[in-house]
C-alpha cells in the first residue's frame, strides 16, 4: 500500500511531443486504422505507441504552443499471418500511412503467453508423453512459451511459433523450476492455436525435492534485522512536471512503451545558467539469452526479451518498501492490449533518491583542515517479469555530471533435469537431479548522444605502454593514443583490457575554458566475449553481441539493434544490415550502440532464487566542464561539523 512518502504520476493530457500516448489516444489511434483498413476477426494489434516527432519538433517546442501528435500501429491477420503497419495523425484523425511488411512475425503477445499452455496441455501426444514420465494430473504442468528462433525446419516455414519446455507444480505456489520435465518440447502454432509437432528427447525422472524460497514456506528467519528507514522530512530533491524530471542541475523526460520499456528523452545539464544538451535518448535497445546446451531442444533457448516479448509489456507494478525506498514518485505506462485498447500498468517506474557515499574529500596534511562532501544520486527504475528471470533497468545520475547504468538480473535460473548418474558438460548441478545450463545475457543500449548539440564524433582511447629508450630510460612512461572513428565499418570495436579502452564522444563546435573539445566518454563496465559459433543462428540473428560498440549515423527509422522484427528471423537485420552503407560518422548526428551484459557460469547459490547480479556502464564528463562541477554541493546539515572543519 502506498504511504505519504508516496505519489502516483496522474494521466494527463499530452503536453509535450514526447509525452507517452494517452488512453485517448491509444483508443483514437486504434479506431483510425480498424475504420481505414479492417482486418477482420484475425485482427490483433501489435504495438500502438507514439511515433517519436523530428528532432526539430522537440528543440523548437516551447510550453503551451501546439505540436503535431502521430502514433505507431503494427497490426497483423491471424488467419493470414501478414503484418502491416501504420502511422496515424492524431492532430487530423486519420491514417497518414499504411503498408505490408512481408516475411515478418511480431511478437509474442500476452495472449500467446496464456494461449500456450493451454494448448499443450490439450493436445493427446503431449498428455501421452507425459504418462510415459508418470505424469497424469495435466494441471499441474507448467508450460513455459519460449520463441522459436529460425533453424530452418521445413514444417516451421510460414508460421508463427512458440517452443515450450516445462516443469511440474505439486501445488499452485511450488517451485516448479526444482522440478523440471527433462526432454519434452512442443512446438505451438500461435495463429492456429495447435500443436504442429511434440518433439520428445527421452524420458528421465522428474526430481522431486521440494525447493520452495517464499516466505509462506518458511518458520525461521533472521532474528538481527534491525529497521532501516528513509526520511526526507522536507520531501525530494526533484521535481516533475508532467513527464520533465529536474534534480540538481539534471533535466531529463521520462518515457515508455511496450517494447523498450523505460526510455529517457531530452537529457541534459544545467550549467552557468544554460541547459547544455548530453542525450537525446536513451534505451535498451535490444537484449538476447543464449544458451549454451546443444541438444535436447535447449539449443533453441536464445531468447531476444525485447524484440520478441516486449521488456515493457512485461513491467511490474512496483511497490514502496519492496522494489523503491524512500519518498517516492511513480509513473504510470499506458498501453494498448492485443484488440487495440488501453491498459494501465500501475506504477511502472519509480523515482527516488539514495545516499551514495562520499561524493569528494580531502584532508590537507598540512593544516589539518577537513573538506567532505556526501553524495546522493537519482534513480529512475522500472522492473520486467520476463518468464522466469526478473531484469531490472536502474538509471543513476550523479551530482558530479556522470550517468550510470545498471541492469539487475534476478528470479530463478531455467532448469533442466538430469537422468541417473549423468554428469551435465553444458551446466551446473543447483539440486539433486536439476542442474542449470551455461547462458549469458547480452543487452545493447542505443544512446543517441547529443553532447552539446547534434554534431559529435566518437574519438577511442587506448592507453599504449611506451619503449624503454633514451626517452624512457626507466621503463614507466605511458601515454594515449586517440583515434577518430571515421566510419560505420570501422567504428565496429571490442574492448581491449591491455589498452584500457574506452570511447569519447566529444562535440563538434563546443570547448571547454581550457580549449579542449567538450565530450563523455563511455567506460564499458562488464563487456561479454562472445562464445556462439559466426555461422550459429543466434550470432547471425543477434550480431550486434559480437561487437561492443557500433556506431551509426543518425537516421530515425534505426531503433532496435537486431531490426524491427526478431521474433523467428533469419538474422544479418539491424546493426549489420545498416553499417553495409560505411556512412560517414566525424562530426554529425551520431548513435552509439554498446553491448555489455553477463557471462553466467551458475552456482548452487544462484538457486532456488538468484540474488541480483548486476551489469551495466557509465558516462563520465571528459572535459565537458572545465572543473569539478559537485564544488558547490553544500555540506551535509545534518553532519556540519564533520564537513568543513
Amino acid at each position: 500500500m502506498p504511504d505519504a512518502n508516496a505519489e502516483t504520476l496522474t494521466h494527463a493530457a499530452p503536453g509535450h511531443p514526447l509525452d507517452p500516448l494517452t488512453p485517448d489516444e491509444i483508443r483514437q489511434a486504434s479506431a483510425a486504422v480498424r475504420a481505414a483498413h479492417d482486418l477482420g476477426p484475425g485482427m490483433m494489434f501489435e504495438t500502438v505507441s507514439l511515433h517519436e516527432p523530428d528532432k526539430s519538433v522537440v528543440t523548437d517546442f516551447r510550453a503551451g504552443a501546439s505540436f503535431p501528435r502521430e502514433a505507431f500501429v503494427c497490426a497483423f491477420d491471424r488467419t493470414n499471418g501478414q503484418v502491416w503497419e501504420a502511422r496515424v495523425d492524431l492532430v487530423a484523425d486519420k491514417v497518414v500511412d499504411w503498408r505490408h511488411v512481408p516475411g515478418v512475425r511480431p511478437r509474442i503477445l500476452i495472449d500467446d503467453i496464456t494461449l500456450v499452455g493451454e494448448v499443450a496441455r490439450a493436445d493427446p501426444r503431449f498428455r501421452e508423453a507425459l504418462a510415459r514420465r508418470g505424469i497424469t494430473d495435466i494441471e499441474n504442468v507448467q508450460v513455459d512459451p519460449w520463441s522459436a528462433g529460425n533453424y530452418g525446419l521445413p514444417d516451421e516455414e510460414g508460421r508463427r511459433l512458440s517452443h515450450t519446455f516445462c516443469w511440474y507444480r505439486s501445488e499452485k505456489h511450488d517451485n516448479g523450476y526444482a522440478h523440471p520435465i527433462e526432454g519434452l518440447c512442443a512446438v505451438v502454432d500461435l495463429d492456429r492455436a495447435e500443436v504442429l509437432r511434440v518433439d520428445d528427447y527421452g524420458v528421465a525422472d522428474v526430481p522431486r525435492l521440494d525447493r520452495n524460497y517464499a516466505a509462506r514456506y518458511r518458520s525461521v528467519f533472521r532474528d538481527d534485522v534491525k529497521p532501516l528507514e528513509i526520511v526526507q522530512p522536507a520531501g525530494p530533491s526533484f521535481v516533475v512536471e508532467g513527464n520533465e524530471v529536474r534534480w540538481q542541475k539534471w533535466r531529463f523526460r521520462v518515457g515508455f512503451n511496450a517494447r523498450e520499456g523505460l526510455v529517457l528523452h531530452a537529457i541534459g545539464y544545467e550549467d552557468e545558467g544554460r541547459l547544455r544538451s548530453v542525450l537525446h535518448r536513451a534505451a535498451l535497445s535490444e537484449m538476447v539469452v543464449p544458451y549454451g546446451h546443444p541438444g535436447g531442444g535447449h539449443f533453441r533457448k536464445n531468447a531476444f526479451d525485447v524484440g520478441e516479448y516486449g521488456i515493457g509489456v512485461l513491467a511490474n507494478s512496483l511497490t514502496l518498501g519492496c522494489d523503491c525506498l524512500g519518498a517516492i514518485r511513480y509513473f504510470d505506462a499506458w498501453l494498448a492490449d492485443s484488440k487495440g485498447d488501453p491498459y494501465c500498468i500501475e506504477s511502472a517506474v519509480c523515482l527516488h533518491e539514495e545516499d551514495f557515499g562520499i561524493l569528494w574529500k580531502h584532508t590537507d596534511l598540512f593544516t589539518g583542515e577537513v573538506d567532505v562532501r556526501r553524495a546522493r544520486r537519482l534513480v529512475v527504475s522500472s522492473i520486467s517479469t520476463i518468464g522466469n528471470y526478473e531484469y531490472g533497468s536502474f538509471w543513476y545520475f550523479h551530482q558530479d555530471g556522470s550517468i550510470h547504468f545498471e541492469m539487475k538480473a534476478t528470479g530463478i535460473m531455467n532448469t533442466a533435469g538430469l537422468r541417473p548418474g549423468e554428469a551435465p558438460d553444458y551446466g551446473t548441478i543447483v539440486s539433486p537431479g536439476v542442474y542449470a545450463h551455461y547462458h549469458q545475457h547480452v543487452f545493447n543500449m542505443r544512446l543517441d548522444m547529443a553532447v552539446d548539440g547534434e554534431r559529435n564524433r566518437v574519438v577511442e582511447v587506448d592507453t599504449v605502454a611506451l619503449p624503454m629508450d633514451a626517452d624512457n630510460p626507466y621503463g614507466n612512461a605511458f601515454t594515449t593514443r586517440q583515434t577518430v572513428l571515421q566510419t560505420e565499418q570501422g567504428a565496429q570495436r571490442n574492448v581491449d583490457f591491455n589498452a584500457a579502452r574506452f570511447w569519447k564522444i566529444e562535440s563538434a563546435e563546443a570547448r571547454n575554458r581550457l580549449g579542449q573539445p567538450t565530450a563523455y566518454k563511455l567506460l564499458p563496465l562488464n563487456p561479454v566475449p562472445t562464445f556462439s559459433h559466426p555461422q550459429s543462428m543466434v550470432s547471425r540473428r543477434a550480431a550486434f553481441m559480437t561487437r561492443q560498440l557500433w556506431v551509426t549515423a543518425y537516421h530515425p527509422d534505426e531503433i532496435y539493434a537486431a531490426g524491427r522484427y526478431p521474433n523467428q528471423s533469419s538474422g544479418g537485420d539491424g546493426l549489420p544490415a545498416w553499417t553495409e552503407a560505411d556512412r560517414p560518422l566525424v562530426d554529425t548526428d551520431l548513435v552509439i550502440w554498446h553491448s555489455f551484459g553477463l557471462h553466467h557460469i551458475p552456482r548452487p547459490e544462484d538457486f532456488p532464487v538468484q540474488p541480483v547480479i548486476t551489469a551495466g556502464f557509465a558516462l563520465h564528463p571528459a572535459g565537458f566542464f572545465t572543473e569539478n562541477p559537485a564544488l558547490d554541493v553544500p555540506p551535509s546539515v545534518s553532519s556540519m561539523s564533520c564537513c568543513v572543519d
